[in-house]
């Protein structure tokens, strides 16, 4: 999923036909009693049973809208799961979109808002499709019951980012290591920590050299979460023993704990190539494969199956920032 495409439809059934109205949401769902359940709402003002959604605000994101959504209209803070099939249909404005993602419920107590939401309901999901009002909320449903039966629903996230834009190499006569994020990288480094709130790493792995730590603070700082300097992700180890950096990647995985890796855009190959040996080939296809591979700033979330293993079920390329 790329969220700079949201301007062009991406589906067969409208091809080549603008978007007018972008939205986000997620579908909720639990293991209870051993078998899967989802949650629908109620809307009281369209007296309908659909999934919490809602549109898109000017300077965000399309996950951190589908996050938003969720915490606004059912009290829910989590973190967003494996992205799952948009829908399209149209409205007044044109064409609507809306981007879906599987968000788990654990011990979190729902709360409808009591206005957009006034009641909600867990069902199974061929119980869940009767309910719906709008046919095409049905799409994502199905496809997150089929990820439940391959064991690919019960995710935890790995995040590459690249740091956000540096003061030029031209311009910097002082140690590579030292050179600072120029002013428009300051202000996505603030997006990066808006976009990584969408995830919750609970631990960062990055790159000791300035402008890797400057991308990662201010969500490093609010989220509290932990932060480990490996110097095989600096530039300079990566060429000297990129095998030392792959290394490092794989290392990643073992916790299976979400966690983001912040580096520089020479090693990202590297990086693709550790991670692509952990998915299949349509998966290891959606991978950049040209110079920049990244953009400063932009970020990669690889969404990985739990259990044994270190298996890649889906992955996401989202832009948090561009002035």
């Amino acid at each position: 999923m790329k969220n700079d495409d949201a301007l062009v439809a991406d589906q067969t059934d409208h091809p080549g036909e603008q978007i007018a109205v972008t939205a986000a949401g997620a579908i909720p769902w639990r293991i209870h009693h051993g078998a899967l359940e989802v949650l629908l709402i109620h809307r009281p003002r369209y007296d309908d049973w659909s999934w919490p959604k809602g549109k898109i605000d000017d300077g965000e994101t399309i996950p951190e809208c589908g996050m938003r959504e969720v915490e606004e209209e059912i009290g829910l803070k989590g973190s967003l799961g494996i992205p799952l099939p948009p829908i399209h249909y149209h409205v007044e404005a044109g064409l609507k979109v809306v981007h879906y993602w599987a968000v788990q419920v654990t011990d979190h107590r729902i709360r409808p808002d009591g206005k957009e939401v006034d009641s909600v309901m867990w069902a199974a999901p061929d119980r869940a499709a009767s309910f719906l009002s709008n046919p095409t909320d049905v799409d994502p449903l199905r496809a997150l019951e089929k990820a439940h039966l391959r064991g690919e629903l019960d995710t935890w996230p790995l995040i590459v980012v690249r740091h956000a834009k540096a003061k030029p190499r031209s311009s910097w006569t002082k140690a590579e290591g030292d050179r600072p994020l120029a002013a428009t990288g300051q202000r996505q480094a603030l997006a990066v920590q808006r976009l990584l709130r969408v995830w919750n790493p609970e631990r960062i792995v990055t790159s000791p050299w300035k402008r890797c730590i400057a991308t990662i603070a201010p969500y490093a700082k609010v989220a509290g979460a932990k932060v480990k300097l490996v110097d095989a992700l600096t530039e300079h180890h990566h060429q000297r023993n990129p095998k030392k950096t792959a290394a490092a990647i794989e290392a990643l995985f073992d916790k299976q704990v979400s966690v983001a890796a912040c580096t520089h855009r020479p090693a990202l190959p590297t990086v693709f190539r550790a991670l692509g040996g952990h998915m299949g080939a349509e998966l290891r296809s959606q991978l950049p494969t040209s110079d920049p591979y990244l953009t400063p700033g932009e970020v990669l979330v690889f969404h990985v199956a739990k259990g044994p293993g270190k298996r890649i079920v889906a992955i996401e390329q989202i832009k948090p920032f561009d002035d």
